[in-house]
């Protein structure tokens, strides 16, 4: 199998393009001259990398003649603490359409996008494919923005569309900022971690396990949208005290100390009984497993140095 996949750079692209390896897929990768390869520098032998700014509609106008069979598009404006508001979500809501109509006229038979939970009324707690949608940010709102147009569009033009929302994700090449690593590494450096009281209620899947779920997608062309999260709620709290208690430094955890911030859902978490019905996947790690190994993946990361 052809695959092309963007955002192949970041956390999650990452995961998905060693997966599709592992699968022994032909990847292409694409990337832009300046991101940073360090997350896949160890099997840049074994994908073919395309150098290509998705913001730039003419150098995605000029992609090279390749017919791929499908296409997982990952890419989009994800720094911590910014996403939400940032102006680039309109820019990445053009580039994916963009990015779709050129690989549709170069014979690609199938695109997935990578969507959030964020575009569903989270005040709803358990959330599946029908859900209601109900925005409250940029992010959110480009996102599901791009699923309808794209919806759409797929119907005219024959090609094969699926539009995937990922709940929340943790593991090796996390960026620090975010809850898993920033507790983690915290902790494995003995510095107190300011939290919140920890009462929301979240839904975390190793990443491994998401981009196996996304794989499985692929393998079995779920159409539409497609939810992939562990349906298993838990609290921040409960995450923050088992990696605590994996290190023994619960003591470190100042419960508290930090408000809730505006717009955080209380209760989120995947109905993925589409996913497990109509594919083969099955999670391979439990919340204290995935925990487990990913902060053996932190302890030898932070042993060879930080990455620049």
């Amino acid at each position: 199998m052809k695959v092309l996949v963007t955002g192949a750079t970041g956390f999650i692209g990452s995961h998905i393009v060693r997966y599709l390896v592992k699968k022994e897929c032909e990847v292409y990768v694409i990337y832009r001259q300046e991101s940073n390869l360090w997350r896949i520098l160890d099997i840049l032998s074994q994908v073919h990398l395309i150098s290509c700014d998705l913001l730039d509609l003419v150098a995605i106008n000029n992609l090279p003649q390749i017919e791929f069979d499908v296409c997982i598009h990952s890419a989009w404006y994800a720094i911590p603490g910014k996403y939400l508001a940032a102006q680039e979500n309109i820019h990445f809501l053009n580039a994916t359409l963009a990015l779709a109509m050129k690989l549709q006229e170069l014979g690609c038979q199938y695109f997935i996008g990578i969507g959030s939970c964020f575009e569903y009324d989270s005040s709803l707690g358990y959330l599946s494919e029908t859900s209601p949608n109900k925005p409250q940010h940029l992010y959110s709102a480009s996102k599901l923005a791009t699923q309808i147009v794209l919806e759409q569009w797929a119907k005219i033009s024959g090609m094969k569309f699926s539009w995937i929302r990922l709940f929340y994700q943790y593991g090796a090449f996390e960026d620090q900022r975010r809850l898993v690593p920033a507790v983690i590494t915290s902790l494995l450096e003995q510095t107190p971690v300011k939290l919140t009281l920890g009462e929301q209620i979240r839904d975390f899947l190793l990443i491994e396990d998401v981009a196996a779920a996304i794989y499985a997608v692929v393998q079995a062309e779920l159409l539409g949208v497609v939810n992939i999260g562990s349906g298993q709620p838990v609290t921040v709290r409960d995450i923050a005290e088992t990696i605590g208690t994996i290190l023994a430094r619960t003591e470190l955890l100042e419960f508290g100390a930090k408000p809730y911030a505006p717009l955080d859902p209380k209760f989120i978490c995947a109905n993925n009984s589409r996913l497990r019905q109509e594919t083969n996947w099955t999670p391979r790690y439990t919340l204290e497993t995935g925990l487990g190994e990913t902060i053996e993946w932190w302890k030898k990361f932070l042993a060879n140095g930080k990455i620049s």
